[in-house]
């Protein structure tokens, strides 16, 4: 079941600025996220909280090249929260 969508944005390895949707599903065993990208499909492990979980999405990106990545609340089910949420930055691993 999707949860939640949170808003990615950075830039990526070809410099380019990106905004693309990270899917947050939740069931009995904790949350997953999702990340698409052109070609590149990330996945999380299992976390029993959503701030663990995009925080491997973030270092999972890094890992292939990306900077500057920050992230933030769109949905939560069926509710838009964006222009009330504040962007959670990543460090550079």
């Amino acid at each position: 079941m999707v949860f939640e969508i949170h808003q990615m944005e950075g830039v990526d390895p070809t410099g380019r600025m990106f905004s693309r949707d990270a899917v947050i599903d939740v069931d009995e065993g904790g949350y997953k996220g999702v990340f698409r990208y052109e070609g590149i499909s990330i996945q999380s492990g299992e976390y029993p909280t959503i701030e663990e979980t995009l925080s491997e999405l973030a270092t999972k990106l890094q890992r292939k090249k990306f900077l500057d990545i920050r992230s933030r609340l769109n949905f939560r089910e069926e509710r838009y929260y964006a222009e009330r949420e504040p962007w959670v930055y990543y460090g550079q691993i």
